[in-house]
């Protein structure tokens, strides 16, 4: 905090080399998409000495050059650490991004953290998402502080950013959510033609820090700011006594005691690390010639004063590979090793990059782990439970790796060439090994059919997929046995941008996207009964076989039955079961639109045979032209797979999202309000061709606050004119 002493930073680009877990502090940056982390990032870099004023370390490369997708995109697509030094505390801060497709990048933030950092735009306020995430984070009492950025915007007002988030973050006790300092203005006028930000106005110290002259100088308020300090600074002690572990201290402070400020700083420092106080604090980016950003030392001091160590986060539960349950483990160095892979990314020059945090133990180089993992088989990812030798471990900065010699418990560290672990998998040593609670992953809905380009991509995808879906626990691969799709599931459009980008670009595969196509089926709406006639000459043995059949729908869910009923032999017996392969073949085949057809019973009821002629493939053609037959007799539904939709919302959506579900010939089953109150989860039954594209729509209408789950449960006939749609589609393609 300030005024407690002087600090140091690090090396350029170097973290310390870390013994103790009391050494580190764990932070993750959480916001909306442009809010400005990344900048508040490399800001913080600046004034830690780890970049030079320019933003870049030694050799000229920005601290936020980690992927050339996220450059040409000019957005964060992706999960980064970047370790920095201040006051002999290593603080490993994971930027994620914004946007709402890679929220499997910022739960692994979360997961890697011990607090989080929330990163606040004066620009453009908190939105719906930002609200839920602080909710998340509050469920588990994680630590949390605030950043307003972007104070030099247009029509930027901190005092209304700080009720904004009182507000949002607050819930029912706001003063739990309060500024630490208040911005100083002066100097050259904003776009708004008011003064801009030059410093900042410590509360408790009651000190001015002006950045206005390149460099942070500290000194006495001014008068006439003094009535706004001292309301200001009268509700941040109240609100910091109110969060006090002394009981004393309200009644001192009610009775006029003037509190002590080492008091008060020591009270500020506990309620922040226990996560029942949230200060808000400011910032903005360095000015030409300054290496202090407004508010980086401020945030500096906070996090490395207040911030919990990891040895006050409870160590996730861990149960032997086969689910035995195990003892708790706590942040020990020397305790057994327990370490997760958070991410998994390819480097084109290193392969395989895992970042890892330690929570238990320590990590060293050529050591030999066990790796288990990791519950997501459905998606693709294989289950592992396998030993495996480690290389050399090293800390990133920017695209650069420096060495490091081992990582104790609480740390982040990168291991290059893990040929086996993934996304989510456990290290443990091989003589005990271990297996971590997963955190929850998103289910990824956005289908996206993909067909590669030329016969040399057909060649390269599926290992290039392979490397993906080890990469991404968010990405769901399927090959769909129905409409003999591959089809990758994605949180959005975003999230498929980047993946088919990232298949072209680091795994030299090229696909195209093409239409996805829901699983129909067929099948009969009304009985019929049919010859099916294969009868053919052509010199020497002929091929002849005529099968006479009955059709006849059966309940959902029914399946197919194959009846014989021949009497006086008419069909021979060795034929009959040629008959039911024919038919089955045409089932899977479909007699409308080329969907596989269920649900009906197929009695064979008589038939002719040849002496010579007749044979096994020429009674399996007749009984295909049989059903074929029967089905131009008939009456044939399409039918059409139906979900159960659960959508969690906020109440103020409910309208809208009850209004769209009944456009997508949805039937609402119910709504019901989610404890505490705010929100609403509707249930409906809607067809899936309605949804495909649901994760996009709803993110639209809803403003990122939406969230919705589908199971699929049952296929039913779709309406006539649709199918006749879906009949002429198909006539078309073939």
């Amino acid at each position: 905090m300030a005024d407690k002493g002087s600090h140091t930073s690090g090396a350029a680009g170097r973290a310390p080399a870390v013994d103790r877990p009391t050494q580190l502090r764990n932070v993750v940056l959480v916001g909306h998409s442009g809010a400005g982390k990344t900048s508040l990032v490399e800001a913080l870099a600046l004034a830690t000495g780890a970049v030079n004023r320019a933003g870049r370390v030694q050799d000229g490369t920005s601290v936020s050059d980690y992927d050339d997708i996220e450059h040409r995109q000019q957005r964060s697509v992706q999960l980064s650490l970047v370790p920095l030094e201040w006051d002999g505390i290593k603080i490993n801060l994971l930027d994620t991004p914004g946007y709402a497709d890679f929220v499997g990048e910022l739960r692994a933030g979360l997961r890697a953290a011990d607090a989080a950092l929330f990163v606040v735009s004066a620009a453009d306020g908190v939105d719906g998402a930002t609200r839920m995430l602080w909710d998340e984070c509050a469920a588990v009492s994680m630590p949390r502080a605030v950043v307003v950025t972007k104070l030099d915007a247009a029509r930027a007002d901190f005092d209304q950013m700080v009720e904004v988030c009182r507000e949002a973050f607050g819930g029912e006790n706001p003063e739990t959510v309060l500024p630490l300092y208040l911005p100083l203005h002066g100097g050259d006028p904003g776009p708004d033609g008011e003064p801009a930000v030059c410093g900042l106005v410590g509360l408790l110290t009651e000190r001015i820090f002006d950045y206005s002259g390149g460099t942070r100088a500290e000194r006495a308020p001014d008068p006439e700011l003094r009535p706004a300090l001292e309301a200001a600074r009268g509700r941040l002690i109240e609100g910091i006594i109110a969060e006090s572990e002394d009981e004393t201290l309200m009644d001192r402070y009610l009775g006029g005691e003037a509190l002590d400020v080492k008091t008060l700083i020591q009270d500020l420092e506990r309620a922040v690390a226990r996560g029942s106080f949230h200060p808000v604090l400011a910032a903005a980016p360095p000015a030409d010639g300054s290496r202090h950003g407004i508010g980086t030392v401020e945030l500096l001091e906070l996090v490395a004063a207040a911030f919990p160590s990891p040895e006050e986060h409870e160590v996730p539960a861990v149960t032997t590979p086969d689910g035995r349950p195990r003892e708790t483990l706590g942040c020990d160095p020397e305790g057994p090793l327990a370490a997760e892979v958070v991410k998994t990314s390819g480097d084109p020059y290193v392969g395989r990059l895992s970042l890892v945090r330690v929570f238990s133990g320590t990590l060293r180089p050529d050591a030999a782990v066990h790796v288990s993992g990791h519950g997501l088989a459905d998606r693709g990812h294989e289950d592992h439970d396998v030993d495996e030798r480690i290389g050399a471990l090293s800390t990133p900065f920017g695209k650069h790796q420096h060495p490091a010699a081992k990582a104790v418990a609480g740390d982040i560290v990168c291991i290059a060439k893990l040929a086996r672990a993934e996304t989510g998998d456990t290290l443990s040593a091989k003589e005990q090994p271990l297996l971590m609670r997963p955190w929850e992953m998103p289910d990824p809905l956005l289908p996206v059919a993909v067909e590669a380009h030329s016969k040399a991509d057909e060649d390269k995808l599926s290992q290039g997929l392979a490397r993906l879906v080890a990469e991404d626990p968010t990405l769901r691969l399927e090959q769909n046995p129905d409409t003999r799709q591959l089809v990758l599931w994605c949180m959005g459009e975003a999230h498929a941008d980047v993946l088919l980008e990232r298949l072209r670009t680091r795994y030299g595969v090229q696909v195209d996207p093409v239409p996805y196509k829901v699983p129909l089926r067929e099948t009969f709406g009304s009985a019929a009964a049919a010859r099916g006639r294969h009868v053919k000459q052509s010199g020497g043995h002929g091929q002849f076989a005529i099968c006479e059949i009955e059709v006849e729908p059966l309940p959902a869910g029914g399946g197919f039955e194959f009846v014989d009923k021949v009497v006086g032999g008419s069909v021979p017996r060795q034929f009959i079961p040629s008959v039911e392969k024919g038919v089955r073949a045409q089932l899977a085949r479909g007699v409308a639109a080329g969907y596989p057809m269920v649900d009906v019973r197929v009695t064979l009821v008589d038939g002719k045979a040849h002496s010579v002629d007749s044979s096994d493939a020429a009674f399996q053609t007749a009984g295909a032209l049989a059903l074929r037959e029967a089905a131009a007799q008939a009456v044939i539904h399409l039918l059409e797979p139906v979900s159960e939709v659960q959508v969690l919302i906020p109440d103020d959506f409910v309208g809208a999202v009850l209004s769209d579900l009944s456009s997508r010939r949805g039937r609402v089953l119910g709504t019901e309000p989610v404890p505490p109150g705010g929100r609403t989860v509707v249930r409906a039954e809607v067809p899936e061709v309605e949804i495909s594209r649901y994760a996009v729509d709803l993110r639209s209408l809803s403003h990122g606050t939406g969230r919705f789950s589908r199971t699929y449960a049952r296929h039913e006939p779709m309406p006539p004119q649709l199918a006749a749609k879906m009949r002429e589609t198909a006539e078309h393609q073939h």
